[in-house]
């Protein structure tokens, strides 16, 4: 096998140069009293920028990063960084979990031993899972594939032959969000036999094709109408990055502070903290391990690259539907995640459950890793 163990061992020096850039920002002007409307705060930035020279400790979070099992591994000249964290009971289930965007690996950690370990939190030992975090291709620590036309439907092959051909499981359960959401939803599409059952939490990634004469139910047209009007209040950043994502690369790869609020915006809008307060929901460290990361690594610009190689991908089109098992746990804060169960049951019509988890946004995973791996686990309970 060519599997290898990754260690992760940054070099202090690279930690002093981001430190020693923050030390040099310059800061934009805002009009006063704007608070979210033109975008993220001048006092929000300042002060976990405050956080981020002076308190923020690289070295526990990478001691967290260490204390699971990562590896490495290549596959079709791509090297793919993931997390593999075996389950306690005498038939644990793989679960193949990528992230979303703008996140990365580190998000899902603390959904690691809810799912590895269930007895330990009042669970049952026997729905426990063998745990597989993937680092999507062009983010964090896997490669950057350099290439025109690299996009969701090819790691959608990538992860198969991760969980398949490397990993040796022969058929795997899945749970994703976001972009991990669009990738899986492709593989379900494409390898439908290699997938026990598919949970998630944005039912509508990627999107069921409608024909322009079909009949919509009146919930439907809501909800894409809904869609809509999001796109147009918050779809620039998708649309500048759909067209030339090249060109703001460079503000983000150069500029620390430029990186973390573009990332931390969406952060806050897509959580969409009804106290206006994000640190209610995440703590600093965890926001900015995340941003860090993005820095350290350098890859957001290949991130990015990936809405603007979606217009190479083969998006679900009207034969494209899948019999996979799917159960829906819906957030409580973004109307756009919220597809009706019609239009989910146009692509995915085996759906098992569809239930609300009353709380969470985009990054639920974050904000309370244990609901939504107990609805992984009653979920799952029932392909077992």
């Amino acid at each position: 096998m060519d599997i290898r163990p990754f260690y992760l061992n940054i070099n202090e020096e690279e930690i002093l140069k981001l430190k020693n850039r923050l030390d040099f920002t310059r800061w934009p002007d805002e009009v006063p009293g704007s608070n979210w409307e033109y975008g993220i705060p001048l006092d929000f930035m300042k002060d976990i920028t405050d956080y981020w020279k002076n308190e923020f400790d690289w070295k526990r979070v990478q001691n967290k990063i260490n204390s699971f099992s990562n590896f490495q591994v290549r596959i079709d000249d791509v090297d793919i960084h993931f997390i593999h964290e075996r389950g306690n009971g005498s038939n644990s289930l793989p679960i193949i979990i990528p992230h979303g965007y703008p996140g990365s690996f580190y998000e899902l950690l603390n959904l690691i031993p809810y799912l590895t370990n269930p007895e330990k939190y009042g669970g049952d030992p026997e729905d426990s899972f063998d745990v597989i975090i993937p680092s999507i291709p062009g983010h964090g620590f896997s490669g950057t594939p350099l290439k025109s036309g690299f996009e969701d439907r090819q790691v959608s092959h990538l992860l198969v032959k991760l969980m398949v051909d490397k990993l040796g499981y022969e058929k795997f359960a899945a749970h994703g969000y976001d972009l991990g959401a669009s990738i899986l939803g492709l593989l379900c599409l494409d390898h439908p036999e290699k997938v026990i059952g598919y949970h998630t939490t944005t039912p509508g990634n990627p999107s069921p094709f409608v024909p322009g004469n079909a009949l919509l139910t009146e919930s439907e047209e809501n909800y894409l109408k809904l869609s809509r009007e999001w796109y147009n209040e918050e779809g620039a950043y998708a649309h500048m990055l759909g067209t030339k994502p090249q060109t703001i690369g460079y503000s983000l790869t150069d500029s620390p502070i430029g990186l973390a609020a573009f990332i931390l915006e969406k952060w806050y809008l897509w959580t969409n903290p009804q106290n206006g307060n994000l640190y209610k929901h995440f703590n600093k460290e965890e926001l900015l391990a995340n941003v860090t990361i993005y820095w350290l690594t350098q890859t957001i610009n290949s991130a990015n690259r990936l809405y603007f190689e979606g217009k190479h991908t083969k998006w679900p089109g009207p034969e494209d539907i899948t019999t996979v098992p799917i159960g829906v746990s819906l957030t409580a804060t973004q109307p756009n995640e919220r597809p009706p169960k019609a239009y989910v049951a146009r692509m995915f019509p085996n759906i098992l459950s569809w239930e609300e988890l009353g709380k969470g946004g985009h990054f639920v995973a974050t904000e309370d890793p244990r609901l939504v791996a107990e609805r992984i686990r009653s979920f799952f309970k029932k392909l077992r």
